[in-house]
């Protein structure tokens, strides 16, 4: 196997990590080497669970909650936990993977956001929170998400997954598929809008994981942002919509993400926020009152962006250099990052860091999404993280004149045409 080098270097604190975790991390090493297949340059690994104590003292920043995480969404550093793995009914933060999916096929192309989306009688019945959808009626897929985002609307959940997978059964396979991609040990799903159901559980650890995944579609926030709207609007049966989110209203900077409540799961809440280019995610479950919620999320999100700055180096997707192509059309292929790369900083301290970027040298055919090599990020003399580079495009293997008209082609230019 050939590589090639090429070094970095930049100001940054001492405890820095990226998305693919800290390279001591088992679960995040394992994460990073599953299959990567085309179009899922936005899987994330699981979050490293390293403590972060040696870097700041840590309150207790959530007294009433039974579980609770607070991390960095860019890195996927926790910052705080509190009983995070433990498996909790999670009642509507369930709708942050149906989100996912929705979001993930209109990237896909599977879905547009103009797609009308027929309501079966099965979705029309569902209880709870809703849009008061009637059988027979139809939405476009952008008016169902926002249903779901900003009312929590248990049967505009069904409607979608009817419309992705042929019925809700097949579709929260799919999020349970998704879940296991994701690293989300802690999770089983038994329905798509979390009413309460048997086998229906997560843990405060694993919503952080699905809520970073999900903040990786930007135009998410410009429904979960929305504090109140209109759906209908014109028709004769409007309805007006109210973020169950009060700190969309309340906290400057929050635009998302998902509350939850039954009798069971209690209050939940997965909220984000960003300030100066820092997004944290807040994750805080069994909480007894939705004001005790609000109250110790914003304490969470104050803490957080009292004692940490964290920064983007490297978006998902961004060309980072070429792979060399052996016995391909192309003799080389463009490597994207997979996941985001990001910088998080004690506030006050800094330091130094190096990147290297190790191509490989591979034999076509080439599938896009293919790993081709990866970046290393090394700090007082140890690789602390490594994430993996990609094929931008697939690349075909050379027929026969193809190959030949190439290596007359080295021939005649002395090795220039490489």
């Amino acid at each position: 196997m050939h590589h090639w080098k090429q070094s970095v270097t930049a100001a940054a604190v001492c405890a820095i990590v990226l998305g693919a975790s800290i390279a001591e991390q088992p679960a995040a090493s394992a994460a990073v080497n599953q299959p990567t297949t085309p179009g899922s340059l936005t899987r994330l690994v699981p979050i490293n669970s390293t403590s972060p104590s040696s870097m700041t003292t840590i309150p207790d920043l959530a007294k009433h909650a039974r579980s609770a995480v607070i991390l960095d969404a860019t890195t996927g550093k926790v910052l705080y936990s509190k009983d995070a793995h433990e498996k909790l009914p999670m009642a509507s933060i369930t709708k942050i993977m149906t989100m996912l999916l929705i979001v993930e096929a209109i990237d896909s192309g599977r879905i547009k956001w103009t797609d009308q989306v027929k309501t079966s009688e099965y979705a029309a019945s569902m209880g709870g929170s809703q849009i008061f959808l009637e059988p027979g009626e139809t939405m476009t897929v952008r008016d169902m998400l926002k249903g779901i985002a900003v009312a929590s609307a248990n049967d505009a959940c069904v409607a979608m997954a009817e419309h992705l997978d042929g019925s809700e059964e097949s579709f929260v396979a799919r999020m349970n598929q998704r879940a296991k991609q994701l690293g989300m040990d802690d999770t089983h799903f038994a329905n798509c809008n979390g009413l309460p159901a048997d086998n229906h559980f997560s843990s405060a650890h694993d919503i952080a994981i699905m809520s970073q995944a999900l903040l990786q579609h930007p135009e998410i926030t410009k429904f979960t942002s929305i504090y109140s709207d209109y759906l209908r609007k014109g028709s004769d049966h409007p309805l007006w919509l109210v973020n169950t989110n009060k700190l969309v209203r309340f906290y400057d900077g929050v635009d998302g993400l998902k509350t939850g409540f039954t009798q069971e799961a209690k209050y939940c809440l997965s909220a984000t926020a960003k300030k100066e280019g820092f997004r944290v995610i807040a994750v805080v479950m069994g909480e007894p009152k939705p004001q005790v919620r609000n109250a110790e999320v914003t304490g969470m999100l104050n803490w957080a962006f009292a004692n940490y700055t964290s920064k983007v180096l490297y978006p998902a997707g961004q060309v980072i250099g070429q792979a060399k192509v052996v016995k391909g059309v192309k003799d080389k292929v463009d490597a994207v990052i997979a996941t985001p790369v990001g910088l998080l900083t004690k506030r006050g301290q800094s330091g130094k860091y190096q990147t290297n970027v190790v191509m490989d040298k591979v034999k076509a055919p080439i599938a896009k999404g293919q790993k081709v090599g990866e970046l290393q990020v090394v700090y007082q003399g140890r690789t602390v993280s490594t994430v993996p580079l990609l094929a931008k495009d697939s690349v075909k293997r050379a027929n026969f004149i193809q190959g030949f008209g190439k290596t007359v082609k080295k021939i005649v230019t002395f090795g220039a045409a490489d």
